[in-house]
């Protein structure tokens, strides 16, 4: 129920939404499946190396094969690939909403006065203190990616009027309250609502502030019904206070300082805090239930949540920090593939399946303490044997797989505390983030299990030996750019992970800007999985004032190519590569990308000739419509950007 209630928030097509339903369940609920075991990272950067110029020559006549297709898309993809919008753009307001409700479990949990008197309460400050550095700090980041996508033209707004809707919800539980009605559930079903209402605001730009409004007002009657079920001494009402502030105050210094090209970073590291999160509500639910368990009836039930619980929070937690010491540079980017790594990551969950069988047989409290903590670190160093083996083009689907597990995370909260608020919003969260990491798998024709296992190639690689690519390229500076940029009036952008590390986004801007005032035809062509997260490269475009609405999408696009006159690929390489259509043998045949070499003519601006993640070479490159323009792309950017200005202006 709570995955068709999450599908149906993030519907864009709710008029054929139930008929889809119907026709896929088994295809939907097999994906949900999937996505609540999964987890991953990795990055690898370009090589280094630039080439030697190379004079040009005459190319072999170029061999004609059938493009590879990619598979026959189901109804329910057909639909539900639309969702990319709301992914792309505004996936940051997942973490919000999960970590933020983590706190809803550490507040149950807290108890003494000032200060906590045992180790479970301790425990469930540091929970609440973790979870609400998450609570301002991100839907502030929210708030000011979505301040990018503002345009000139749009009329003003009044955010603050969202005070008021904010106010009655909250006011008028407090005014119930206190006339001695208990009308918490009331509030979790109410405060649920409007998470749900949160994710299907943001699938669209002209309903995103009002999503993310709608996400601040579920979080904060959220914790309002809590402190009022709780009803707790000012003492202890103080030591939540405290915790919350303080955590608060570093979670908006965080947002506030953070750089956008650091977004994933950011991402990653509070997913992390919502593994721990639940590993330390769990935990402390267990020390605290203990004693009922001889007499409760929900005993067992309790006991297998609190143990999944772990588990899941366990794999998050270290999987996200991997991702971020691979994302901030810490660690080595390149896929870790250590050898025997899946039976040891088979031997990994073996354990800790197995440590369920004492953890329920043994009533003693030793042995319950004993398995979780034993658990704890076995899912911490599964989550690291995992993600260290997962290379850098696979990190868009880390992201969304990382937000699914914080959901199903928050959800064993929900089971664990009784708490309806945080099963439904962890399974809206969850069964969301399974969707998206799905897409992603089918916008690069490869399988989940595929990915999470650190493995190549797509479900369309014949595993023949590949095509060999022969030829010489052509090879430009940037006044010869200038002059096909010129002369070209249909023009097409296509960016890849190249501009997000040059931070080239704000020349390119203000060259498309005097490019569009002379009246040619510019426009963005984005992948799906291009960057390092999902939406990171709208982002960035939008923070250096790009109007979105020339930003388009690969399904959006690729027909346009054949009538291009000119492609600029920036920083981008397996996204943008002839092979996934023309060799049948490619890691990554199928794989659906960019079509840029159907247009007229082609300037790749790259490093060096090296290849892209997916370490395949790129025939683009050696086509004779092709002509490439390597060097530093902030520094091409900036070139490219004064000389066009200068010419003209004289």
């Amino acid at each position: 129920m709570f995955s068709l209630l999450s599908l149906a928030a993030v519907s864009v097509c709710p008029s054929n939404f139930f008929f889809i339903l119907k026709s896929v369940i088994p295809e939907a609920l097999s994906l949900l499946l999937i996505g609540s075991a999964l987890t991953g990272g990795g990055s690898v950067l370009e090589p280094a190396g630039i080439a030697t110029p190379v004079a040009s020559a005459p190319l072999p006549k170029p061999c004609h094969t059938k493009p590879i297709q990619s598979g026959a898309v189901s109804p329910f993809i057909q639909h539900i690939f639309p969702l990319k919008i709301f992914l792309l753009r505004f996936s940051n307001t997942f973490f919000p909403l999960s970590i933020g409700l983590t706190a809803v479990g550490g507040l149950v949990l807290m108890g003494g006065n000032y200060l906590p008197e045992n180790i479970p309460q301790s425990l469930a400050v540091l929970s609440a203190f973790i979870s609400s550095v998450n609570i301002a700090g991100g839907f502030l980041v929210t708030q000011r990616m979505l301040d990018m996508f503002k345009r000139p033209t749009d009329p003003p707004e009044y955010n603050y009027l969202y005070l008021l809707p904010g106010g009655v919800f909250v006011g008028g539980y407090a005014a119930a309250l206190n006339s001695g009605y208990n009308i918490e559930q009331v509030m979790y079903l109410g405060s649920g609502l409007c998470c749900v209402g949160a994710l299907a605001g943001l699938s669209t730009q002209g309903t995103a502030r009002l999503g993310n409004a709608l996400g601040m007002i579920g979080v904060a009657g959220g914790l309002a019904a809590t402190l009022g079920g709780l009803k707790p001494s000012p003492e202890l009402l103080a030591q939540m206070s405290g915790a919350m502030a303080l955590g608060g105050t570093i979670g908006l210094t965080i947002a506030k300082r953070i750089q956008i090209t650091d977004l994933p970073q950011l991402v990653a590291a509070f997913h992390s805090l919502v593994g721990l999160a639940a590993v330390l509500t769990c935990v402390a639910e267990y020390m605290i239930e203990y004693p009922h368990f001889a007499t409760d009836p929900a005993a067992n039930l309790t006991k297998i949540v609190a143990y999944l619980g772990t588990y899941i929070g366990g794999v998050t937690f270290s999987g996200s920090l991997i991702a971020y010491g691979k994302l901030q540079g810490i660690l080595n980017s390149a896929p870790l593939l250590l050898p025997g790594r899946h039976a040891l990551n088979a031997g990994l969950l073996a354990a800790s399946i197995g440590g369920m069988v004492p953890y329920m047989i043994d009533p003693s409290y030793t042995t319950g303490i004993t398995c979780l903590g034993s658990v704890s670190a076995l899912s911490a160093i599964m989550g690291v044997t995992l993600t260290a083996a997962i290379g850098g083009a696979d990190m868009p689907v880390v992201i969304t797989v990382l937000n699914s597990y914080s959901g199903w995370a928050l959800c064993a909260e929900g089971f664990l505390l009784n708490n309806n608020l945080l099963t439904i919003v962890g399974a809206l969260i969850g069964s969301s983030g399974a969707i998206l990491s799905y897409i992603m798998c089918v916008a690069m024709n490869r399988s989940l299990a595929n990915v999470i296992l650190g493995g190549y190639g797509t479900t369309s690689t014949a595993g023949g030996k590949p095509m060999e690519i022969t030829g010489t390229h052509t090879e430009i500076n940037v006044d010869n750019a200038i002059e096909m940029i010129k002369e070209a009036n249909n023009i097409i952008i296509t960016p890849g992970y190249g501009l997000c590390a040059a931070k080239a986004q704000y020349p390119i801007a203000d060259l498309v800007k005097m490019l569009r005032e002379q009246g040619k035809n510019v426009r963005f062509g984005i992948h799906p999985v291009a960057g390092r997260m999902p939406g990171q490269l709208n982002v960035l475009l939008a923070e250096a004032g790009v109007p979105y609405d020339i930003v388009l999408e690969m399904d959006e696009i690729n027909e346009d190519f054949p009538e291009t006159d000119l492609v600029l690929v920036i920083g981008a390489n397996d996204t943008v590569n002839s092979a996934a259509q023309e060799d049948p043998n490619s890691i990554i045949a199928g794989m659906p990308v960019l079509e840029v070499w159907k247009s007229k003519q082609v300037i790749v601006m790259k490093r060096s000739l090296g290849v892209g993640y997916a370490a395949v070479d790129n025939p683009i490159f050696y086509k004779p419509n092709t002509a490439m323009l390597l060097g530093d792309a902030k520094k091409t950017c900036d070139a490219l950007q004064a000389k066009v200005r200068e010419s003209y202006q004289s």
